[in-house]
This record gives structure tokens, sequence and C-alpha cells, in this order.
């Protein structure tokens, strides 16, 4: 993630403001620009300085305060934004407390999103792609028919049940499951790695090497659930896996190698921002913290993000202790582990060239 100025008095603003604190104009973000641009209304529709030649309105969302994404000004056109056009489900929002959790959802998906477009990864939606289309339902429990709605992935539709929306909620069934780190935007980390494990992997040629560092994925993944809820994580799983979890089967390995991809490449970017480093006063050279002088989304070199990465995040785990809190990045990066990553961040940077062939075959 990167820092964002207003373009109307040069303060600095953030993804998910929607006015300037300090001269109080209207704020909007661009995808296609990735710029969050200072505001003047007429007639209706939005302009800016920035780009004053186009029109623009928000998203239909921004009227219940879960977005503040632009759109541009077409008869006709659309009425979403390329992250909310995705939604399939959302609660019912006369509800104020499912108003209230789907729009922390939705600030999570939105840095989903900005990760999602930065790589330039297909965003289809069911519209477009009815087989493999991106879609989201953002779903509230049914306590009367007794059924806990679960999050997962099937087909490109993620579920997000809306209680991991609630803090303590979340860090009940964190505790309860003995997972180390359980977040809003980790869960759409994860969840949008079996997405692109779709579009991206099966079929394709990098499946052979998926096989080779992450196992085979034809094993029955009902069973290798089972087996895993019951026996948990084999001895000596952190040599080569991310997390206990990713050891249930190759699936949920690539699936939470993904989302830990996407962590480590959006906090480098925010390091990067904020022109983070440190030189330790103990002269421990493998955790000096050097700027970052590069873009992360487009560094086809995995060794330099990850070189960046490691101190940076002993780095986040020591600031959080200092102030009492559990490690900001609770993970061991193995050589194993970060194979796995250096394969995902490869992948994804061959995508964009895999839909263009796509689309001039479907043009051929």
């Amino acid at each position: 993630m990167k820092l964002f100025v207003c373009d109307h008095c040069g303060n600095t603003v953030y993804f998910e403001n929607a006015s300037c604190e300090r001269c109080g104009h209207k704020l909007g973000y661009l995808p296609e620009k990735n710029a969050l641009v200072s505001l003047v209304e007429s007639s209706g529709l939005w302009s800016t300085p920035a780009f004053p030649d186009d029109a623009y309105v928000f998203c239909e969302n921004a009227h219940h305060g879960a977005c503040n994404w632009l759109i541009r000004a077409e008869p006709g056109g659309d009425i979403y934004c390329a992250a909310c056009r995705h939604n399939e489900t959302i609660p019912d929002i006369t509800n104020s407390l499912n108003l209230t959790r789907w729009q922390v959802i939705e600030r999570a998906k939105k840095r989903l999103f900005y990760s999602l477009l930065r790589l330039r990864l297909p965003v289809e939606t069911r519209n477009e792609d009815p087989v493999h289309g991106l879609s989201f339902r953002f779903l509230a429990d049914m306590p009367v028919a007794g059924l806990p709605v679960m999050t997962g992935h099937d087909s490109g539709i993620i579920t997000i049940a809306l209680a991991e929306a609630d803090d303590a909620e979340r860090e009940s069934r964190r505790a309860a499951m003995g997972e180390p780190y359980r977040t809003l935007l980790g869960h759409f980390r994860h969840e949008i790695g079996h997405h692109y494990w779709d579009l991206l992997v099966e079929g394709q040629p990098a499946a052979q090497r998926f096989t080779q560092l992450f196992g085979d994925a034809s094993a029955d993944y009902g069973r290798a659930l089972e087996v895993y809820y019951a026996n948990g994580a084999p001895m000596g799983w952190p040599q080569t896996h991310i997390s206990a979890y990713a050891t249930a089967h190759p699936w949920e390995d690539f699936a939470e190698t993904f989302a830990h991809y996407l962590h480590i490449t959006d906090t480098v970017e925010m390091a990067g921002a904020f022109g983070v480093r440190a030189r330790p006063r103990n002269q421990d050279e493998h955790i000096v913290v050097d700027q970052v002088r590069f873009d992360p989304y487009m560094e086809p070199d995995f060794d330099v993000i990850i070189d960046h990465w490691v101190p940076l995040a002993s780095m986040l785990n020591n600031l959080n202790r200092a102030m009492g809190h559990p490690d900001a990045y609770p993970f061991i990066l193995t050589p194993q582990v970060i194979e796995k990553l250096a394969f995902v961040n490869s992948l994804v940077h061959g995508a964009p060239v895999q839909e263009q062939l796509a689309r001039l075959d479907a043009v051929g």
C-alpha cells in the first residue's frame, strides 16, 4: 500500500479516507490511476484537478459508507466500482449491526483489490466469466436454523462469514483453532489464493512446478481435511510450510502461501512509502532495514523482496512486543517456504501475459 497526498492542500491522506482532514475536500479513489483525488461537485458529477477532462460518480455503495471508489460518468455505465461489482450477496443492511460489519468487510476487500489491480491479475466478474468469474457472498449466521456460515471458496465464489468482522468473535475463533494470526484481510488473501490456483495453475504449464513444491493436488481434499483436524500438522512442519493449516492439503498450502505473498508485498510497499530504514545500535547486520527503493508489486526477483522483508518483519515484531501486543508477523520463513513464495511471485508476474494470450486466442 502507498501513501496518498491530497492534491488540493498537500496533506497526507490514506487509502480509506473519504475526505481530507486538513482542507475538508471530498476524496475518491481512482483504481485505474491508483490515485486518491480531491473532488469538486457540479450538477451531481464530480471532477478533480488531477484529471480535469473527466467526470466521475461515486460507487453506489458510497451511499452506505462502504466505499470511496469512483467510476467514470457515462450514460448507462456501471453503478458499482471495480471492486464492488463483484459482490453477489451482502447482508441485510437495514440491520445496523450488519451494516457496520459489512462496512468493515468492504474496507478489507478494497485492500485486497488494491493488490490484485497493482499486480494486474485477472478479475473478471461472474457475468463476464460464468465459470471462473470472481464473486463474493457476505453472509450472516442463521442461528434459528443452526447453520453457521463457513468462510471459503468454491469455483470463484468466495464466502466470508459476517461474524469475522467482529473483533471479539474473530479472536475467539483464532484462539479456539490455535491460529497465530487471523484477520479479515488474511481471509480475503487466503481465499483469493484458491481462486488464482484455479486460473493460473490448474491445467497450466505451472502445474508441474506446483506439484514439485506443494504436492499432488489430486489427493482427496475432504479426507485430507479430516486427517488434519483429527491429528494436526505432522512433526517438522515449520521447515516446509508457512503454517500448520498449510499442511492439510496442497491447495491449502498454496492459498496460505499466496496470502503471505500479498502480506509481504503490500507491507514492503508501505514501508517504502514511509521511507522506513533502520540500523540497529548493536551493529547486527542481519537486522538492518534498508530503505525500499523499488516497487515490490513489479519486482520479478523475489529475493529482492524477501531481503527487505525479513529484517522489516523483525522490527515490526519487536515494536509490537514493546507495546505488549503479539507479533505482527508470527511466522518463520525457511528456504523451502521462500521457494514457494518465489513461485507465487513468478506466477503472478506471468499472469498478465497469460491473460493477453487468452484474449488473443479468443479473438483468433
